[in-house]
């Protein structure tokens, strides 16, 4: 069994990530945002380390902490960690307006944009591992990773949420939008094998498949009842198809059918909403 530390162990994807890897008998350092700077400051061996770091939905807000998470701590590590091999996980987010999915793609960035905060620090992450000589330092564009415990600061947990929450859903994206989605498990069981064994440097890790919004939408209202609302001249936003062909054939593409499991999901979300609403104070 493998020595693993998990940055970011507190967070969706670090917390099942480290589970997991404990319940196959691993030995995991998981390491939370109040142990970050112990951590960093620690010289023992780290194995291979996994950095699931990262700002999501309030990156607009808190650009100097975004740069922080996904550059100043990548390059903390890669400067004085001793590890086996270190995964950073990055985002198929970085393809929106490429032309291919493919992890050689050219990819653009507008720097005047707020949103492209996100996609510039991610790729400014990616470019000081990529730029390492250690080959085992790597880099996992995950897609939109799905699961129990999902915050809604993703479109699909606040899509659930919201129908959880009132009975409909109101799109501020038009019906032909397409996101990949990729499942928590899935993701889970790939990340340590491309930690320890991974023969290229950069690995997309997604289905391969674009979910429009009107199928997922139609799969909620036949599963749920919920209605759907859209605004007015809603944008389609749409990203190419996600390769996922290096994965493949090294470690086998991600198996789970979204639409499949989107109705199971829905269910451990409603559970969720229903104890957060009786544990709101009376009268509140």
């Amino acid at each position: 069994m493998n020595r693993f530390t998990i940055l970011g162990a507190g967070g969706f994807i670090g917390r099942v990530l480290t589970a997991s890897l404990r319940a196959d008998g691993h030995e995991v350092v998981a390491v939370d945002r109040a142990g970050l700077d112990a951590f960093l400051a620690c010289r023992f061996p780290a194995g291979h380390v996994i950095n699931c770091i990262g700002m999501t939905g309030d990156f607009r807000l808190r650009p100097r902490d975004t740069a922080q998470a996904h550059v100043g701590i990548v390059a903390q590590v890669l400067a004085n960690v001793e590890f086996a091999s270190f995964l950073l996980l990055s985002s198929t987010r970085v393809y929106d307006g490429a032309e291919r999915g493919h992890e050689d793609a050219t990819l653009l960035v507008q720097p005047a944009l707020p949103d492209e905060v996100y996609n510039l620090t991610k790729l400014a992450g990616e470019a000081l591992c990529l730029s390492d000589p250690r080959p085992s330092v790597r880099v996992a564009r995950l897609s939109n990773v799905y699961g129990p415990g999902m915050g809604r600061d993703t479109f699909l947990g606040q899509v659930l949420a919201e129908g959880f929450l009132s009975g409909r859903v109101a799109l501020r994206q038009n019906l032909r939008s397409a996101k990949d989605y990729v499942a928590l498990p899935d993701v889970v069981r790939l990340l340590p094998r491309i930690a320890e064994a991974g023969r290229a440097r950069l690995y997309n890790v997604a289905s391969g498949t674009n979910v429009t919004h009107d199928a997922v939408m139609r799969c909620l209202a036949a599963a749920f009842g919920w209605s759907v609302t859209v605004a007015e001249n809603a944008p389609v936003q749409r990203f190419p198809r996600i390769d996922v062909s290096r994965l493949r054939g090294e470690f086998g593409a991600p198996s789970t059918q979204f639409l499949d499991a989107l109705p199971a999901l829905g269910a451990g979300v409603r559970q969720e909403v229903a104890c957060l609403r009786s544990m709101k104070p009376a009268g509140r």
